[in-house]
């Protein structure tokens, strides 16, 4: 089976629907940074979400049954909305009907301001907005990333520009972080919000998802070989300088 959009959320979100007013319609929520540690954030990772989860015929017969049975066995009681995904897939073909609005990727966005809205435009699908909450809201990761790297690349270039070649900026922190993260998507993710800062990254992940979901038309980022101490030590302890010589024979 493949992923399911419907098993995508909290377990509480299940019962929402019936918590509403009998009359709602429409839904409307906002995200907002309600505080940090800068003065603003820079906005990016929606379209990744997006083009990842949102996007196409993602609600259907097969995946409608998956949800319900496994519904059934967590909360111990029959609590899915049916009608409403039954709807979608019979008048929306599988296609979610919300409108999702927010500002420019990569806007640095003052503390304090919606960033991104989402609201339904099918007045039987209201609790859509609230269902979707907890898939996009996994879009603090890069929203933190590509803050935190903004803020690096402002410290780098004012010690660039007293001491160096304000140029080279681009290059002055490169990200290695493959390795110290918990997944692979995550890996990709924060490389790319790497990106919206600098160009240096050994992450290769991070590049690859700036092609697939950002229709980058060149390389995102660059690196050059390097050593590791593997190829280092492999030549014993006493040929450190042949080491070093056979490496720049290599490249040079």
């Amino acid at each position: 089976m493949e992923d399911n959009l419907l098993l995508k959320t909290d377990s509480y979100k299940v019962s929402h629907w019936k918590q509403y007013p009998s009359n709602t319609t429409f839904v409307y929520s906002y995200l907002e940074s309600r505080g940090g540690s800068y003065e603003s954030t820079v906005f990016f990772g929606l379209q990744y979400i997006l083009k990842k989860h949102l996007v196409g015929k993602v609600v259907t017969r097969e995946k409608l049954d998956e949800a319900a049975t496994f519904w059934k066995e967590h909360l111990k009681q029959d609590l899915v909305n049916y009608e409403m995904w039954e709807y979608i897939i019979e008048h929306h073909n599988g296609h979610l009907p919300i409108i999702i609005k927010a500002v420019p990727e990569g806007s640095v966005v003052p503390l304090h301001n919606v960033l991104m809205t989402i609201e339904n435009t099918d007045p039987k699908c209201f609790s859509l907005a609230g269902y979707l909450e907890t898939l996009l809201l996994q879009i603090w990761y890069p929203i933190t990333i590509a803050s935190n790297s903004r803020e690096i690349k402002k410290i780098l270039l004012k010690s660039l520009k007293k001491t160096g070649d304000p140029n080279l900026i681009p290059f002055q922190l490169h990200d290695f972080g493959f390795r110290g993260v918990s997944s692979y998507e995550t890996s990709a993710i924060g490389a790319a919000s790497h990106l919206t800062s600098f160009m240096g990254s050994d992450t290769i992940s991070g590049s690859v998802l700036a092609r697939n979901y950002y229709n980058s038309r060149q390389i995102a980022a660059y690196s050059i070989p390097a050593t590791e101490h593997s190829t280092i030590v492999s030549w014993g302890k006493d040929n450190e300088c042949k080491a070093y010589e056979h490496v720049l024979g290599k490249y040079l």
